[in-house]
């Protein structure tokens, strides 16, 4: 595992570097959706990435959110974002990531999420702890969610699934002391890891999004699970994510709407 962590780590901070370095020239940005964007940065970061996996692994199999999956039939699997929070960067608001997890049998085992503007490295190998550039990550040990600062998303297109999140949106902000929406579900998921947020939820996101954080928010002592309190997959249409103590609170506020809204 230290080896393939090993090429997660060096991958990750070679798409950051690249990543940087982009920011400080013009990019060329195309649309999936209404306001889902790609840039040629997207597209380049990808590559870097998987040019270090099929170097030092090629028999794996790989899902990435741009090229799609390939190889397979292997038993591993490398999950990829190569940039999670695009619209933030095309902006240059610094809040985005390179989010890489790899899996053993459809397993989460290691998870990597790097922060290039604050040179952040979040690693995760199951059953070995979270760290942050080293140092070991706990996540928070609020208990009450009045006093609890959250996260979430929300979906790209307008429809009943966004008014039902800001329906959701309202009833935690009512409850909490804040609720904070960044725009990069993998980041959101370390700093619940670190402690930063003490919980997260969100509608429809994809398995590049979450698979390395729900790895680093477990191993940091939190728990994930979808809205009615079911295990987390990576391709569940519901994540909440907390430091475990508010998380039945949080399952509460959630129950109190359907959560597939007509």
């Amino acid at each position: 595992m230290q080896e393939i962590l090993n090429t997660a780590e060096t991958a990750a901070r070679r798409a950051g570097a690249y990543i940087l370095e982009a920011m400080r020239g013009s990019r060329r940005v195309d649309y999936k959706g209404r306001v889902d964007m790609v840039t040629d940065v997207d597209r380049g970061s990808e590559a870097l990435i998987l040019a270090c996996i099929r170097r030092d692994w090629p028999q794996h199999a790989i899902l990435a959110e741009e090229s799609g999956a390939s190889q397979a039939g292997s038993d591993w699997r490398w999950v990829i974002d190569p940039i999670d929070g695009t619209t933030n960067f095309v902006h240059g608001y610094p809040f985005f990531c390179v989010s890489i997890a790899v899996q053993q049998r459809l397993r989460t085992e290691v998870a990597v999420v790097y922060d290039p503007v604050h040179d952040e490295m979040f690693t995760a190998v199951r059953g070995g702890g979270a760290f942050l550039n080293g140092a070991p990550l706990q996540v928070s040990r609020a208990d009450d969610l009045s006093r609890t600062l959250l996260a979430t998303g929300f979906p790209y297109e307008l429809g009943d699934r966004w008014h039902r999140s800001m329906d959701y949106f309202k009833l935690f902000y009512y409850r909490t002391h804040g609720v904070r929406r960044d725009g990069a579900a993998a980041l959101d998921l370390c700093y619940v890891a670190a402690g930063r947020f003490d919980g997260f939820w969100e509608f429809d996101l994809k398995p590049w999004d979450v698979a390395a954080g729900l790895l680093l928010v477990t191993e940091a002592g939190g728990r994930v699970t979808d809205f009615a309190g079911r295990p987390a997959a990576i391709d569940g249409r519901q994540l909440v994510a907390s430091n475990g103590a508010i998380h039945d609170a949080m399952l509460d506020v959630l129950r109190a709407l359907p959560s597939d809204p007509p």
